[in-house]
C-alpha cells in the first residue's frame, strides 16, 4: 500500500516514510491509495481482543514485518488500565465507549501509544533521529509527550494555547521534565498553533534540516490506530444487541476522531449514522448542515479540546467528497486559505455526507447532560463526552444501537464537573500532579519565534 497526498504534488510514500514525515511535502495530508475491504471478515474480527484486532488491521496498512508489528502492538496496548482496553458500557438506552483508560486518561492514548512505539522502531532501524513538532488543544500534547518521553532518538516540541487548556491538561504536559520534552505556551488559540505547525512543515528545507515529524492527527498513523476502536466497539455492540447496524456519536473539533469512524464504515463496518457533535465552535456542524465550511471566531468553552475553528483532518474528508481528485482538493483548500470559506453544497448528494448528522451543543446543555447522567445513572461524563451524548440523544436513528464516544476521564475537567454536579472528580494519576514541578516556555504567536526556538534548542543539544 502506498500513501498519496490529498494535493497530488508529492511522490507516493510507503508506510514508514508516511508515518515519520507526517505531512506531505506539498502541504497536503497523506492518505492510503486504497482501503481494505473487511466486510467478509466481520464475524471473525468480532472475536478478537483489542490488541489482536489492532494487529489484524495494521497488517493491511503497514510495511512492518509481522513479528515486529506484533511486538509493537503488544507493547502499545499493555499500558492500558482496563482488561478490555476500550470497554463499551451502558448508559441508559445508549452505550458509552470508554477511551480514557490509557496513561493520560484521554482517547489520544489509543493512537499515541502505538505511534510512539512505531517511531522508536523505525528510527532505530534507520539509525535516524526525529524532532516532533506538535500542537494541542489539550489531550494530544500530554498523550504524545508521555508516549515519547525519555526516548533517546526523539525530541518533542509541543505547542499549546496559553490559558486555553484545562489546568490539569496543562499540568500533564508541563510536569514532564525529561530532557527531550519542550513545552511551548503560545499566546494565541489552538488554530494559531496549528497554523504555525503547518507553516513550518510546509518549509521543506527547514523540515528536512531539522528532521521534523508530526504526532497530530495530520499523521496518518494516528487515524489508522483510531479506526480500531470503532471496529472493536461496533462489532461487539452489533453482536450483543443482535443488530444489523450501529451508530456513533462523536465529540469532535479537529475531525480526526470521527474521520476514523468514516473510514471504518468505508471498510465494511455496518454504520447507519455518524453523529458529529460540537460545542459553540461549530464550523464542522455548520458544514454538515449547510455544505458551507466557513471559519469563525474561536469561543473559549468548558470543553476546550473542541475550541477549534479550522479542523486539521477536514482535508482528508474533502478529498473523499471530491472523488479523490487532488487538483480539486488543492483548489478548494486554496480558496479556504484565502477567504476562510469554501462552498461545497454541490457535494450534498454525495453518499458519504448522507452518513453524517450534526448538532451544536452549548454550555448550558452540556452541564445539564453531565447532571442527568450523574443523577440517573451514576456516571460522570467529561464535558466533551457530554456534548456527544446530548447530540446523540437529539439525532439518533430509531432501532440501531447508539454508541457515544467518551473521550476523556472527567477528572481532567474539574471546573466543569464542579459547576455541573457540585463536587470534584478524582483520579490518582491526576491527584499526584497537584504539587508537581513544571517547565514551559512562553512563546509569541509567531512562526519565526517557534522556528528560532527549535533551531537554538537543537543547536545546543
Amino acid at each position: 500500500m502506498k500513501y498519496v497526498s490529498t494535493r497530488g504534488q508529492s511522490e507516493p510514500l510507503d508506510f514508514t516514510d508516511a508515518g515519520l514525515g507526517g505531512l506531505a511535502t506539498d502541504g497536503g495530508l497523506l492518505v492510503p491509495d486504497s482501503l481494505p475491504d473487511l466486510s467478509g471478515e466481520l464475524d471473525r474480527l468480532a472475536e478478537l481482543s483489542y490488541a489482536d484486532l489492532a494487529f489484524e488491521l495494521f497488517l493491511r496498512f503497514t510495511d512492518i514485518p509481522e513479528a515486529d508489528l506484533r511486538g509493537l502492538v503488544d507493547r502499545a496496548y499493555s499500558t492500558f488500565r482496563h482488561p478490555d482496553t476500550a470497554p463499551t458500557v451502558p448508559l441508559g438506552d445508549r452505550f458509552v465507549l470508554e477511551l480514557f483508560h490509557g496513561p493520560t486518561l484521554a482517547f489520544k492514548d489509543m493512537a499515541m501509544q502505538f505511534l510512539a512505539q512505531f517511531f522508536e522502531y523505525a528510527l532505530e532501524a534507520r539509525d535516524e533521529r526525529l524532532n516532533i513538532l506538535g500542537s494541542t488543544s489539550g489531550d494530544t500534547g500530554s498523550a504524545a509527550i508521555h508516549g515519547v518521553r525519555g526516548k533517546s532518538r526523539i525530541n518533542i516540541f509541543m505547542m499549546h494555547p496559553e490559558g486555553r487548556t484545562s489546568p490539569v491538561q496543562a499540568l500533564q504536559m508541563t510536569s514532564v521534565l525529561d530532557s527531550n520534552v519542550f513545552n511551548l505556551a503560545v499566546d494565541g488559540t489552538f488554530d494559531d498553533c496549528q497554523r504555525i505547525m503547518k507553516t513550518l512543515f510546509a518549509d521543506v528545507p527547514f523540515k528536512r534540516e531539522y528532521q521534523l515529524g508530526a504526532v497530530n492527527s495530520v499523521n496518518w498513523v494516528r487515524v489508522m490506530a483510531q479506526i480500531v476502536y470503532y471496529l472493536y466497539s461496533g462489532l461487539r455492540t452489533l453482536r450483543a444487541e443482535d443488530a444489523s447496524a450501529v451508530q456513533f456519536s462523536v465529540p469532535t473539533g479537529n475531525f480526526g476522531n470521527i474521520l476514523a469512524g468514516f473510514y471504518a464504515s468505508q471498510m465494511g463496518l455496518p454504520v447507519s449514522r455518524l453523529i458529529l457533535a460540537t460545542n459553540e465552535n461549530d464550523i464542522l456542524a455548520r458544514f454538515i448542515q449547510t455544505g458551507v465550511y466557513e471559519q469563525g471566531q474561536v469561543a473559549h468553552t468548558i470543553s476546550p479540546s473542541m475550541d477549534i475553528q479550522v479542523a486539521s483532518n477536514f482535508e482528508r474528508f474533502l478529498y473523499a467528497l471530491l472523488a479523490s481528485d487532488p487538483a480539486a482538493t488543492r483548489e478548494a483548500m486554496g480558496t479556504f486559505g484565502q477567504s476562510g470559506r469554501m462552498d461545497l453544497q454541490t457535494c450534498g448528494a454525495h453518499p458519504a455526507l448522507k452518513l453524517f448528522a450534526a448538532r451544536q451543543i452549548d454550555t448550558e446543555r452540556t452541564l445539564a447532560t453531565i447532571r442527568e447522567a450523574d443523577a440517573r445513572h451514576g456516571m460522570l461524563l467529561d464535558p466533551h463526552t457530554a456534548v456527544g451524548v446530548a447530540a446523540g440523544d437529539d439525532l439518533r436513528l430509531s432501532g440501531d444501537p447508539l454508541v457515544c464516544l467518551a473521550t476523556a476521564h472527567p477528572a481532567k475537567f474539574t471546573d466543569a464537573i464542579v459547576q455541573a454536579v457540585g463536587r470534584e472528580p478524582h483520579h490518582p494519576v491526576l491527584d499526584a500532579l497537584a504539587d508537581a514541578e513544571t517547565r514551559c516556555e512562553r512563546m509569541a504567536n509567531d512562526v519565526d519565534a517557534v522556528r528560532n526556538y527549535i533551531k537554538q534548542t537543537l543547536s545546543s543539544s
